[in-house]
């Protein structure tokens, strides 16, 4: 494999990568071709949500090809173009092979939740402190218990087991949230995401871990549960409020996470209608909010 380097100014990433897109290029990335110098930016953006620029003042592009006839076509057509102007070709050099495979896997090591729950991925024998497992791969679907968020969402359900027998997992990604409830006591469970991968991928994941749930859409979400939880990010949250909190049933509980901290108070005004959401954890940066309905 061969990688075609450039350098485009912010106005061009688009479009150049675009073009990449169109001629086959198997990865494309974008980086700050001011990285490490003085004239170095920061591009910071909501998490879970795209970057506010495309691109650096100057960003290196990288495409990946498979041969290199392909990455130099892709240099000569490219700087046929009009919207080329102001990007020039660095170089193009050759990618060692490797087995990406083992090279994936190698960055995902098993996760704590507690010290006797754990995430573990397929590949990796189970701790031996560990009593309770998810086992899950990374997948297309959002959530491998690696962000603060999934994991303030499972220690907060192992902190309350046994949690009671109605779950729902609203905006569910790969299902970590609703099998981790299974895993503590939970036996009615409804997990659905607007995203069919997610769906599926969900589907998948609580086979794998002998789960019983049901998931769909979320026109599939109905009656009131024990636990409502919902990882999503601030803003959507909001908007959910009445609808997550017509979900829980008196005496049970709401946790949402996918909030900053600065967010709380924006949160709290929300519900406030429903519930009293307060902050039961915190990590980088990110909150916990829970409520028990009256």
């Amino acid at each position: 494999m061969f990688e075609l380097v450039l350098l485009v100014p912010e106005q061009a990433v688009e479009p150049v990568g675009d073009a990449l897109d169109a001629l086959d290029a198997l990865s494309t990335s974008v980086e700050d071709a001011d990285a490490m110098t003085e004239a170095e930016q920061a591009l910071f953006g909501e998490p879970g949500m795209p970057p506010p620029k495309e691109g650096w003042q100057r960003s290196r592009v990288v495409a990946l090809f498979n041969t290199e006839a392909a990455a130099r076509e892709a240099a000569t057509l490219l700087q046929a173009q009009d919207f080329f102007d102001g990007c020039a070709v660095q170089g193009m050099r050759p990618v060692a092979e490797q087995d990406w495979v083992r090279l994936t896997q190698s960055q995902f090591d098993p996760v704590e939740i507690t010290p006797s729950f754990w995430i573990v991925p397929s590949w990796h024998e189970p701790p031996a402190q560990a009593e309770r497992i998810i086992r899950l791969d990374p997948g297309l679907a959002f959530g491998t218990g690696t962000h603060p968020t999934t994991r303030m969402c499972l220690r907060w359900t192992a902190g309350h087991a046994p949690v009671g027998p109605r779950v729902l997992d609203y905006g569910c990604g790969s299902g970590i949230l609703a099998i981790g409830a299974a895993k503590h006591g939970a036996q009615q469970i409804l997990a659905v995401d607007i995203d069919p991968a997610a769906v599926e991928a969900t589907r998948l994941n609580a086979e794998a871990n002998h789960v019983q749930l049901v998931a769909g859409l979320p026109d599939a979400a109905v009656g009131e549960h024990d636990l409502v939880l919902a990882n999503i990010l601030a803003t959507p949250l909001k908007v959910l409020a009445p609808l997550l909190c017509a979900h829980v049933r008196s005496g049970g509980h709401l946790v949402l996470a996918g909030i900053l901290a600065r967010q709380a108070d924006e949160l709290k005004a929300a519900y406030a209608p429903w519930v009293a959401l307060e902050v039961s954890d915190e990590e980088d940066g990110w909150i916990l909010m829970t409520a028990r309905k009256a």
